[in-house]
Parts: structure tokens; C-alpha cells; sequence
């Protein structure tokens, strides 16, 4: 690649994507596992969490040429993210289970895990012997680090393109230096 069209992120080693993944992996087996077939909220809760991890993959594969549809597909994946949280919580309230607190052992331990861990295979293992409530809430814990990732990601791209400007700017910049200015 030259000046012009940097070459890309490998969009698979931003935490983010990690993190999208192995949402979307959970989601995937949760809704196989514990909603009805002909349940629509299968396929919205599917579909939320796929958007949430391509659209990362399409605004890093944009960035090259468009600083502004990278920045709209990361807002895009965070919206995706936060319509899944709200329909992992309505399971938890439609079914009567509990929600863990902040302050909860569960929370603290499961924070911990997805801190330390952007694995998909660690987390699946995990779900396999875990009870329907149990997932959910490993699910939202994890959608909320998704959500803080791509809320540090979005600062970094306006932060990037404030002090270097894009795609037009570098256009014009190359322009300039090739007549000699």
C-alpha cells in the first residue's frame, strides 16, 4: 500500500472484535439452548449480536479510505451490542431470574474472566454446563466490556482523525508534495 490508502487493522486482534465474538458465539448456543423454535426474539438476538461483530470487521476494513463510515460501523456495532443487552435483561425479567448486582461474588468473578480472557473456546466451555440465567448474565457483563471497548475505541478514531486528519486531507497532503509545496 502507499501513501494514500494505508493498509488496514487486522481487525481480529482488537479486543472489541475479540470481545464481539465470543458475544456472539454465546448468543448463538444461548438462543439454540434456551428459547423456542419460531421464537422471534431468536433471530433479533442472533442478528444483534452478528451486527456487532461485523460491523467492527467492515468500519476497520473502511478506515482506509473513510474515517467517517469507520466511526459510524463502530457506532453501529455498539448500538447492536446495547439492543442486545436490553433482550439478554428481558429474558432474565420475563423469566423472573435475577439479574447479579455490581457488588455480587458472580459479578466480580465474571468481570474478572472477561477481563482477562477474549477467548471464545474459554467462554464456551463455560456455558456448556451453565443453567440459562447463569449465561445470560456471563452474556451481559460481557456485552457491557464490549460496550466500554468500542466507547475507547470511538475516542481513539476521533482523536486519530482530529491530529491527522483523513482519506481527503491525506489526498490533498500528497497532492501538495507532489507539485512541491
Amino acid at each position: 500500500m502507499n501513501e494514500l490508502i494505508p493498509r488496514v487493522g487486522n481487525y481480529k486482534k482488537l479486543l472489541s472484535y475479540q470481545k464481539a465474538d465470543v458475544i456472539f458465539q454465546i448468543t448463538f448456543e444461548f438462543c439454540s439452548r434456551f428459547l423456542r423454535n419460531g421464537d422471534r426474539t431468536i433471530d433479533q438476538m442472533i442478528q444483534a449480536a452478528r451486527s456487532g461483530k461485523q460491523n467492527i470487521i467492515e468500519g476497520c476494513a473502511a478506515s482506509a479510505t473513510s474515517a467517517k463510515t469507520e466511526i459510524r460501523l463502530v457506532n453501529v456495532a455498539k448500538a447492536s451490542l446495547r439492543e442486545l443487552l436490553e433482550d439478554y435483561e428481558d429474558y432474565l425479567k420475563t423469566r423472573h431470574c435475577r439479574q447479579w448486582e455490581k457488588d455480587s461474588k458472580e459479578y466480580e468473578a465474571m468481570r474478572r474472566l472477561g477481563k482477562e480472557h477474549n477467548d471464545a473456546d474459554f467462554f464456551m466451555a463455560l456455558t456448556a454446563t451453565r443453567p440459562a440465567e447463569t449465561i445470560a448474565n456471563m452474556a451481559i457483563i460481557l456485552i457491557n466490556q464490549a460496550d466500554y471497548l468500542l466507547f475507547r475505541q470511538l475516542e481513539r478514531l476521533e482523536k486519530d482523525f482530529l491530529e491527522k486528519g483523513g482519506f481527503s486531507e491525506r489526498m490533498m497532503r500528497l497532492r501538495k508534495k507532489n507539485r512541491g509545496y
